[in-house]
């Protein structure tokens, strides 16, 4: 999978959980971290466990992706799964808003997902 398609797979699987304010940046030619962040936001710390679990989980049952590593699990309120190249971020509103990675990351290309959401 390519690191287009596995970013765009964690988009449509947050999506399915009921994520909030889904955003995809392409970073890669910004920076050396990652090619895509994919960060969303969950209403309370027990669906931002939620929507991680379920990227894991569905990810890995899609063709054996795994993160290479995990952080945030203890808090609840920024959870990481880094793939390597893409990262994704599930906050809570104030995690999210607190650390804003949307206004860091400005420089990177946010992707359009629309086409990807369910309506």
């Amino acid at each position: 999978m390519s690191p287009l398609e596995l970013a765009e797979s964690a988009v449509q699987i947050l999506d399915s959980k009921k994520a909030e304010n889904l955003k995809l940046i392409k970073i890669s030619d910004i920076s050396t971290l990652a090619d895509y962040f994919v960060i969303a936001t969950g209403t309370g710390s027990t669906h931002v466990k939620a929507l991680a679990d379920e990227v894991e989980f569905r990810l890995k049952e899609k063709d054996g992706t795994v993160p290479l590593h995990k952080e945030g699990y203890g808090s609840n309120s920024w959870i990481l799964l880094d793939y390597g190249s893409v990262v994704v971020h599930v906050f809570t509103e104030a995690s999210r808003s607190y650390y804003d990675l949307d206004r860091l990351w400005r420089d990177g290309e946010t992707v359009d997902v629309s086409g990807l959401l369910k309506p």
